[in-house]
Protein backbone atom coordinates (compact mmCIF):
# COMPACT_ATOMS: atom_id res chain seq x y z
CA UNK A 1 0.00 0.00 0.00
CA UNK A 2 1.76 3.44 -1.21
CA UNK A 3 2.22 5.95 1.62
CA UNK A 4 -1.06 8.32 0.44
CA UNK A 5 -3.52 5.20 0.27
CA UNK A 6 -2.25 4.42 3.84
CA UNK A 7 -3.05 8.03 5.07
CA UNK A 8 -6.37 7.82 3.23
CA UNK A 9 -7.40 4.67 4.81
CA UNK A 10 -6.04 6.15 8.20
CA UNK A 11 -8.39 9.04 7.81
CA UNK A 12 -11.16 7.14 6.97
CA UNK A 13 -10.76 4.62 10.12
CA UNK A 14 -10.35 7.48 12.12
CA UNK A 15 -13.95 9.30 10.70
CA UNK A 16 -16.17 5.62 11.01
CA UNK A 17 -15.59 5.61 14.49
CA UNK A 18 -16.03 9.92 14.62
CA UNK A 19 -19.13 9.49 13.28
CA UNK A 20 -20.35 6.89 15.74
CA UNK A 21 -19.96 8.97 18.59
CA UNK A 22 -20.97 12.48 16.41
CA UNK A 23 -17.43 13.90 16.50
CA UNK A 24 -16.73 15.77 12.66
CA UNK A 25 -12.87 15.26 11.92
CA UNK A 26 -12.88 16.30 8.22
CA UNK A 27 -14.87 18.83 5.75
CA UNK A 28 -16.15 19.50 2.67
CA UNK A 29 -13.76 18.69 -0.11
CA UNK A 30 -13.36 21.77 -2.61
CA UNK A 31 -11.88 20.20 -5.86
CA UNK A 32 -12.79 23.51 -7.82
CA UNK A 33 -12.75 26.85 -8.32
CA UNK A 34 -14.21 28.98 -5.67
CA UNK A 35 -16.81 30.50 -8.39
CA UNK A 36 -17.95 26.67 -9.30
CA UNK A 37 -20.38 24.49 -7.56
CA UNK A 38 -21.95 20.59 -7.37
CA UNK A 39 -25.28 19.26 -6.25
CA UNK A 40 -27.07 20.78 -3.24
CA UNK A 41 -28.02 17.35 -2.04
CA UNK A 42 -24.62 15.15 -1.04
CA UNK A 43 -23.94 12.37 -3.79
CA UNK A 44 -24.65 9.19 -2.51
CA UNK A 45 -26.41 9.94 0.91
CA UNK A 46 -29.30 7.38 0.48
CA UNK A 47 -27.87 4.38 -0.61
CA UNK A 48 -28.23 1.33 1.19
CA UNK A 49 -32.17 3.15 2.39
CA UNK A 50 -35.57 1.61 0.57
CA UNK A 51 -36.22 4.78 -0.62
CA UNK A 52 -39.35 3.64 -2.61
CA UNK A 53 -41.19 1.39 0.28
CA UNK A 54 -43.72 2.37 2.36
CA UNK A 55 -42.56 3.00 5.80
CA UNK A 56 -44.73 1.27 8.99
CA UNK A 57 -46.24 4.48 10.79
CA UNK A 58 -43.67 5.99 13.25
CA UNK A 59 -40.93 8.17 13.74
CA UNK A 60 -37.74 7.68 13.07
CA UNK A 61 -34.29 8.86 13.75
CA UNK A 62 -31.64 8.61 10.98
CA UNK A 63 -28.18 9.93 11.51
CA UNK A 64 -25.53 9.67 8.41
CA UNK A 65 -22.62 10.53 8.45
CA UNK A 66 -19.93 10.58 6.03
CA UNK A 67 -15.58 11.54 5.62
CA UNK A 68 -14.35 11.82 2.20
CA UNK A 69 -10.48 12.67 0.76
CA UNK A 70 -10.52 14.04 -2.45
CA UNK A 71 -6.96 13.96 -4.31
CA UNK A 72 -6.59 17.42 -4.75
CA UNK A 73 -3.17 19.09 -5.71
CA UNK A 74 -0.75 20.23 -4.66
CA UNK A 75 -2.82 18.82 -1.19
CA UNK A 76 -5.92 16.37 -0.35
CA UNK A 77 -9.13 18.06 0.21
CA UNK A 78 -11.11 16.71 3.11
CA UNK A 79 -14.87 16.51 4.38
CA UNK A 80 -16.82 15.40 6.92
CA UNK A 81 -20.51 15.67 6.88
CA UNK A 82 -23.27 15.16 9.11
CA UNK A 83 -26.64 14.88 8.23
CA UNK A 84 -29.15 13.92 11.35
CA UNK A 85 -32.62 13.49 10.34
CA UNK A 86 -36.72 12.76 11.15
CA UNK A 87 -39.47 11.31 9.42
CA UNK A 88 -42.61 10.76 10.28
CA UNK A 89 -44.38 8.06 8.56
CA UNK A 90 -48.13 9.71 9.01
CA UNK A 91 -51.15 7.53 9.67
CA UNK A 92 -52.51 9.66 6.42
CA UNK A 93 -52.95 8.12 3.33
CA UNK A 94 -52.83 10.81 0.09
CA UNK A 95 -53.74 9.72 -3.28
CA UNK A 96 -53.35 6.24 -2.12
CA UNK A 97 -50.17 6.75 -0.99
CA UNK A 98 -48.34 6.88 2.81
CA UNK A 99 -48.17 10.64 3.75
CA UNK A 100 -44.30 11.07 5.05
CA UNK A 101 -42.68 14.16 6.33
CA UNK A 102 -39.12 14.56 6.80
CA UNK A 103 -36.87 17.45 8.87
CA UNK A 104 -33.20 17.09 8.39
CA UNK A 105 -30.52 19.60 10.04
CA UNK A 106 -26.87 19.28 8.27
CA UNK A 107 -23.63 19.84 10.29
CA UNK A 108 -20.59 19.86 7.69
CA UNK A 109 -16.79 21.08 8.16
CA UNK A 110 -14.19 21.58 5.26
CA UNK A 111 -10.44 21.44 4.15
CA UNK A 112 -9.41 22.94 0.66
CA UNK A 113 -6.56 21.82 -0.14
CA UNK A 114 -4.61 21.88 3.07
CA UNK A 115 -6.35 25.16 4.23
CA UNK A 116 -7.37 25.28 8.05
CA UNK A 117 -10.95 23.77 8.62
CA UNK A 118 -14.50 25.57 8.38
CA UNK A 119 -17.13 24.54 9.67
CA UNK A 120 -21.13 25.34 10.40
CA UNK A 121 -24.69 24.73 9.81
CA UNK A 122 -26.12 23.51 6.45
CA UNK A 123 -29.48 24.17 4.89
CA UNK A 124 -32.22 22.41 6.93
CA UNK A 125 -34.46 20.12 4.43
CA UNK A 126 -38.33 20.49 4.89
CA UNK A 127 -40.01 18.00 2.84
CA UNK A 128 -43.03 16.02 2.36
CA UNK A 129 -43.09 12.21 0.40
CA UNK A 130 -45.69 9.76 -0.57
CA UNK A 131 -44.93 6.32 -0.80
CA UNK A 132 -47.16 3.81 -2.54
CA UNK A 133 -47.24 0.09 -1.89
CA UNK A 134 -47.88 -1.64 -5.69
CA UNK A 135 -47.61 -4.90 -4.02
CA UNK A 136 -45.59 -7.83 -4.85
CA UNK A 137 -42.93 -6.07 -1.98
CA UNK A 138 -42.27 -2.63 -4.74
CA UNK A 139 -42.67 0.28 -3.71
CA UNK A 140 -42.39 3.90 -5.31
CA UNK A 141 -42.07 6.93 -3.41
CA UNK A 142 -42.30 10.96 -4.85
CA UNK A 143 -40.52 13.49 -2.27
CA UNK A 144 -40.90 17.07 -2.44
CA UNK A 145 -38.98 19.77 -0.35
CA UNK A 146 -37.10 22.72 -0.08
CA UNK A 147 -33.91 23.68 1.20
CA UNK A 148 -33.92 26.84 3.56
CA UNK A 149 -31.46 29.88 2.39
CA UNK A 150 -28.31 30.04 5.45
CA UNK A 151 -25.28 32.30 5.55
CA UNK A 152 -22.89 29.65 6.01
CA UNK A 153 -20.50 31.24 2.76
CA UNK A 154 -18.61 28.20 2.82
CA UNK A 155 -22.38 25.89 2.37
CA UNK A 156 -24.89 26.18 -0.48
CA UNK A 157 -26.68 29.25 1.11
CA UNK A 158 -29.60 29.75 -1.72
CA UNK A 159 -32.76 28.25 -1.56
CA UNK A 160 -33.40 25.74 -3.60
CA UNK A 161 -36.56 22.91 -4.51
CA UNK A 162 -36.07 19.43 -4.21
CA UNK A 163 -37.62 16.52 -6.00
CA UNK A 164 -36.97 12.94 -5.66
CA UNK A 165 -38.51 10.09 -7.81
CA UNK A 166 -37.72 6.16 -5.84
CA UNK A 167 -38.70 2.95 -6.62
CA UNK A 168 -37.55 -0.46 -4.75
CA UNK A 169 -38.15 -4.39 -4.60
CA UNK A 170 -37.99 -5.44 -0.70
CA UNK A 171 -38.63 -8.94 -0.94
CA UNK A 172 -36.67 -12.35 -0.03
CA UNK A 173 -34.25 -10.12 1.98
CA UNK A 174 -33.54 -7.87 -1.20
CA UNK A 175 -33.08 -4.19 -1.58
CA UNK A 176 -32.83 -2.75 -5.27
CA UNK A 177 -33.49 0.58 -5.14
CA UNK A 178 -33.18 3.69 -7.23
CA UNK A 179 -33.29 7.09 -6.42
CA UNK A 180 -32.84 10.10 -8.78
CA UNK A 181 -32.76 13.25 -7.49
CA UNK A 182 -33.46 16.51 -8.99
CA UNK A 183 -33.14 19.94 -7.57
CA UNK A 184 -33.70 23.40 -9.01
CA UNK A 185 -31.81 26.67 -7.26
CA UNK A 186 -34.44 29.71 -7.08
CA UNK A 187 -31.53 32.32 -8.00
CA UNK A 188 -28.38 30.46 -9.58
CA UNK A 189 -26.46 33.08 -8.00
CA UNK A 190 -25.10 33.73 -4.55
CA UNK A 191 -24.24 36.68 -3.17
CA UNK A 192 -20.81 36.15 -3.36
CA UNK A 193 -20.91 35.07 -6.93
CA UNK A 194 -21.32 31.26 -6.78
CA UNK A 195 -22.74 29.47 -9.87
CA UNK A 196 -25.88 27.18 -8.11
CA UNK A 197 -26.49 25.00 -11.10
CA UNK A 198 -29.02 22.24 -11.24
CA UNK A 199 -28.63 19.51 -10.95
CA UNK A 200 -29.49 15.29 -11.04
CA UNK A 201 -28.38 12.58 -8.83
CA UNK A 202 -28.98 9.33 -8.94
CA UNK A 203 -28.46 6.65 -5.90
CA UNK A 204 -27.94 3.21 -6.45
CA UNK A 205 -28.55 0.01 -3.99
CA UNK A 206 -28.46 -3.97 -4.24
CA UNK A 207 -27.99 -5.82 -1.19
CA UNK A 208 -29.24 -8.84 0.84
CA UNK A 209 -30.00 -9.29 4.36
CA UNK A 210 -28.70 -13.00 5.75
CA UNK A 211 -30.83 -12.91 8.97
CA UNK A 212 -29.75 -9.38 11.20
CA UNK A 213 -26.82 -8.97 8.24
CA UNK A 214 -27.26 -6.87 4.94
CA UNK A 215 -24.23 -7.32 2.50
CA UNK A 216 -24.42 -5.89 -0.86
CA UNK A 217 -22.88 -3.12 -3.77
CA UNK A 218 -23.86 0.63 -3.80
CA UNK A 219 -23.25 3.21 -6.47
CA UNK A 220 -23.87 6.73 -7.17
CA UNK A 221 -23.72 9.43 -9.71
CA UNK A 222 -23.80 13.48 -10.19
CA UNK A 223 -24.49 15.98 -12.87
CA UNK A 224 -24.72 19.75 -13.04
CA UNK A 225 -27.22 20.48 -15.06
CA UNK A 226 -26.35 22.96 -18.34
CA UNK A 227 -26.07 26.65 -17.25
CA UNK A 228 -26.54 30.25 -19.34
CA UNK A 229 -23.28 31.05 -17.52
CA UNK A 230 -20.55 31.04 -20.65
CA UNK A 231 -17.09 29.45 -19.17
CA UNK A 232 -18.67 27.35 -16.49
CA UNK A 233 -17.10 23.66 -16.26
CA UNK A 234 -19.91 21.49 -15.17
CA UNK A 235 -19.23 18.92 -12.31
CA UNK A 236 -19.87 15.03 -12.14
CA UNK A 237 -18.68 12.06 -10.75
CA UNK A 238 -19.23 8.19 -10.75
CA UNK A 239 -18.68 6.07 -7.60
CA UNK A 240 -18.89 2.86 -6.54
CA UNK A 241 -18.25 0.53 -3.45
CA UNK A 242 -19.27 -2.26 -0.65
CA UNK A 243 -22.28 -1.77 1.80
CA UNK A 244 -22.83 -3.81 5.21
CA UNK A 245 -25.47 -3.83 7.17
CA UNK A 246 -26.42 -5.28 11.16
CA UNK A 247 -30.02 -5.19 12.58
CA UNK A 248 -29.18 -4.66 16.39
CA UNK A 249 -32.99 -4.28 17.34
CA UNK A 250 -33.34 -1.28 18.66
CA UNK A 251 -30.84 0.53 16.04
CA UNK A 252 -29.91 -0.76 12.75
CA UNK A 253 -26.26 0.65 11.73
CA UNK A 254 -24.82 1.12 7.83
CA UNK A 255 -21.00 0.97 6.89
CA UNK A 256 -20.33 1.37 3.39
CA UNK A 257 -16.90 2.80 1.34
CA UNK A 258 -17.14 4.38 -1.92
CA UNK A 259 -14.63 5.41 -4.42
CA UNK A 260 -15.18 7.61 -7.69
CA UNK A 261 -14.40 5.68 -10.79
CA UNK A 262 -15.64 8.79 -12.79
CA UNK A 263 -14.91 12.28 -11.90
CA UNK A 264 -15.35 15.81 -13.79
CA UNK A 265 -14.09 19.16 -12.86
CA UNK A 266 -14.10 18.26 -9.44
CA UNK A 267 -9.93 18.14 -8.97
CA UNK A 268 -9.78 14.78 -8.10
CA UNK A 269 -10.68 11.31 -7.51
CA UNK A 270 -12.68 10.60 -3.95
CA UNK A 271 -12.41 8.15 -1.47
CA UNK A 272 -15.56 8.28 1.12
CA UNK A 273 -16.23 5.76 4.25
CA UNK A 274 -19.94 6.61 5.00
CA UNK A 275 -21.36 5.60 8.90
CA UNK A 276 -25.58 5.41 9.34
CA UNK A 277 -27.41 4.63 12.11
CA UNK A 278 -31.44 4.27 11.79
CA UNK A 279 -33.77 4.40 14.71
CA UNK A 280 -37.03 3.72 14.97
CA UNK A 281 -38.19 5.89 18.11
CA UNK A 282 -41.62 4.45 17.41
CA UNK A 283 -43.14 1.95 15.04
CA UNK A 284 -46.79 0.24 14.50
CA UNK A 285 -46.56 -3.34 14.71
CA UNK A 286 -47.06 -4.18 11.32
CA UNK A 287 -45.51 -6.08 8.40
CA UNK A 288 -45.23 -3.16 6.29
CA UNK A 289 -41.76 -2.97 4.48
CA UNK A 290 -38.28 -1.81 5.18
CA UNK A 291 -37.32 -0.63 9.03
CA UNK A 292 -35.41 2.30 7.75
CA UNK A 293 -36.69 5.95 6.54
CA UNK A 294 -36.03 7.02 2.81
CA UNK A 295 -34.48 10.12 3.69
CA UNK A 296 -31.93 12.56 1.89
CA UNK A 297 -30.22 15.60 3.06
CA UNK A 298 -28.48 18.73 1.92
CA UNK A 299 -24.59 18.72 2.20
CA UNK A 300 -22.78 20.69 -0.55
CA UNK A 301 -20.25 23.26 -0.89
CA UNK A 302 -20.25 26.33 -2.88
CA UNK A 303 -17.53 25.87 -5.11
CA UNK A 304 -16.59 21.98 -4.98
Amino acid sequence: MTGRSTKIAHRLHRALFGALLGVPFGALALGAAPAWAGSAAQPGQTVGLPTGAQLPVGLYFVNTSSFGVRETRPLSSESNINLPAFLWATPWNLFGARLNLVAIQPVAAASARGAPYQSGVGQALLAGQLAWDLGNNVGVSYLFGGYLPVETRFLTQNASFSHRFAASYTGDGWNLTANLLYGIFIDPISPQGTVYPDYLNLDLTATKKFGKWEIGAVAFGSSDMPTRFPGYRTQGQVAAGGFVGYNFGPAILHAYVTRDVVERNYGGAETRGWLRVVVPIYKEDTNAAAPAPSVAGPARLAGR
